[in-house]
């Protein structure tokens, strides 16, 4: 996982596509509201890391579409669904 420095929001973790544009329009929006999050680009990892992060999108997203965030360990947001991101961020 990349680190995205910000304000503290809670834990959140982006699992996201390097050509995803929904995936680029997350990221903005997280850059917008200023928010620490990680994120990894699941298309560009090879081998070992690659298998751990399909493994855990699918734990969270059976269907395992981009983008994909974890926020506080329990809330999943599947899409790009800004007022759900803003309201579970307090944004």
């Amino acid at each position: 996982m990349e680190k995205v420095t910000g304000k503290n929001a809670g834990e959140i973790k982006l699992y996201a596509l390097s050509t995803c544009g929904w995936c680029r329009l997350t990221r903005q929006l997280l850059a917008e509201l200023g928010v620490a999050y990680e994120f990894e680009y699941v298309d560009l990892l090879t081998g070992s890391e690659r298998d751990k992060a399909v493994t855990e999108l699918s734990a969270l997203n059976p269907s395992k579409s981009f983008p994909t965030m974890l926020i506080g360990g329990s809330k999943v947001i599947i899409g790009y669904k800004e007022a759900e991101i803003r309201e579970a961020l307090k944004a």
